[in-house]
């Protein structure tokens, strides 16, 4: 079987965040089930850096204004396509901002050309691409059964995986138009959202399946707290839609063969962590008090919770921790971790800005990772620092509440504890969760105890990647039988 994966970022090649991990790690995990996947991705600058050997595959024109080059390379085991088009994808900032952080303005447009591309390509216009399921992801390529649907009347199988429903590609009216797709599919029934036009909202309508990134996001999203203003559109496909937790890629996130790290080690080896654990603090500057290490390895926003993270580490520096954070956001909680750090400066660190060998050093040599979110699909941070010995401390939402057991004393006395949790809607649970924490690292043998109960968790694609190639091969033969003529040959 053929899937055409077609997603905005995919790692290495460029990465914004969990996105581009399972986009790069999923086809991988779904070729023992006999599925091949090419991955479709923009042609942004970094993308062409990374791959200089790109093979001609064709030429697409008519695609709203603009014309396109779509070249095929190889890279760490991913079938790669890149679309090229210079004028939309090859620019300064990153893949959906500018070098000042703002949403380049025709965003739509370059997502929509993107769609339309991929639509066009996954019903064989250029027959070096061979399609039998369609594969999207998040709104920024949504638009593509929307596409297949009302512009080509295709009925072409569609899975469409929401990473972070909060992210919906809302657009101004003004540009229905000039979106080339028929009024119909401009209307109540499918793009038209709160008078504006929803890409996400399109590509939830017409897909065939909608899956999600854990049970629990799947049936959070159903509600009105949490399904965004799209939880009236998720009812109506709710016997479509299914979580499935995503899984990381255990060779690119392996502490017995991770380059970064100042020592490998694995679990029957923890001592080895101390290397890291003194190349961490080293490199944010701390001296070693000799509490536990916390870190902070996220996006700061109110949706992860980053903005309870200085109230936070008044409790880590009470209790004898360290706490060094990494990651990017809102201005006020950059400041705001910033003047923390000011005022503990032998205790609390900060990196504005984001690292992937820097992400690996923290989740080696850290004690506890940290993540507060208030609401999260699945996250994977979580899932690296289990794999690495760093015991997570999370917020009790989503993905994180299926993949950490609570470290209270019935888990600990049963050794199947893997981190702590704690209500997000409650700002002294977080507070409590990180007494927990400490009073626990005081103990530690008990502390090393659940390092390995944490490092035993099975994470990798092997489960979740079933799950997907037994959702792909159902509606394969459901398609194949009721529509055995509609491809087009070459």
């Amino acid at each position: 079987m053929n899937v055409l994966s077609i997603v905005s970022e995919v790692y290495p090649l460029i990465k914004t965040g969990g996105l581009a991990d399972v986009a790069g790690a999923l086809p991988k995990a779904l070729r023992p089930h006999g599925i091949n996947v090419s991955t479709l991705v923009p042609g942004y600058g970094p993308v062409l850096e990374h791959l200089p050997r790109r093979t001609e595959v064709g030429r697409l024109g008519g695609l709203l204004g603009h014309d396109a080059v779509l070249t095929r390379a190889t890279m760490d085991g991913l079938d790669l396509l890149v679309l090229e088009i210079p004028e939309l994808y090859e620019r300064a900032g990153g893949p959906y901002i500018d070098g000042a952080g703002r949403d380049h303005p025709d965003n739509w447009l370059r997502f929509a050309v993107f769609s339309l591309a991929g639509a066009r390509i996954a019903l064989g216009e250029l027959c070096a691409v061979q399609t039998d399921i369609v594969h999207v992801h998040d709104w920024q390529t949504a638009l593509v059964p929307v596409y297949l649907r009302y512009a080509f009347r295709s009925s072409l199988p569609v899975v469409c995986t929401v990473h972070n429903l909060a992210f919906q590609g809302q657009f101004s009216p003004d540009i229905a138009s000039r979106l080339e797709l028929p009024d119909t599919a401009l209307g109540i029934e499918c793009l038209e959202y709160y008078g504006g036009v929803g890409f996400l909202k399109g590509g939830l309508v017409c897909s065939d399946i909608v899956t999600t990134v854990s049970p629990t996001y799947a049936r959070e999203i159903l509600s009105p707290e949490l399904g965004m203003g799209l939880d009236g559109v998720l009812q109506t496909r709710r016997a479509a839609l299914y979580g499935i937790v995503n899984g990381i890629d255990s060779e690119i996130w392996n502490p017995a063969s991770d380059p970064v790290p100042a020592r490998r080690y694995d679990a029957r080896s923890l001592p080895r962590r101390q290397a890291n654990r003194a190349a961490v603090l080293s490199h944010f500057g701390l001296p070693d008090a000799g509490g536990p290490l916390f870190s902070a390895l996220t996006r700061l926003t109110w949706q992860k919770g980053a903005d309870m993270i200085p109230d936070a580490a008044e409790e880590i520096v009470a209790h004898g921790g360290q706490l060094v954070v990494c990651g990017q956001g809102d201005a006020a909680i950059e400041d705001a971790l910033r003047d923390c750090a000011w005022r503990h400066p032998e205790r609390v660190s900060v990196h504005i800005g984001y690292s992937e060998e820097l992400a690996h050093l923290i989740v080696s040599g850290c004690d506890v990772l940290m993540q507060p979110s208030r609401f999260e699909p699945c996250g994977l941070t979580q899932l690296y620092a289990m794999r690495y010995g760093a015991i997570p401390l999370v917020g009790r939402t989503g993905g994180l509440s299926e993949t950490i057991i609570d470290a209270n004393e019935a888990a600990m006395s049963r050794a199947v504890a893997t981190g702590f949790q704690f209500h997000p809607i409650e700002p002294h649970s977080f507070r409590e969760a990180v007494r927990r924490a400490c009073e626990a690292f005081r103990d530690r043998e008990a502390w090393a105890g659940l390092q390995r109960q944490a490092m035993k968790a099975d994470f990798s694609w092997d489960r979740s990647a079933s799950q997907y190639a037994q959702l792909f091969e159902a509606l394969h033969a459901a398609w194949q039988t009721a529509q055995p003529r509609e491809r087009r040959s070459c």
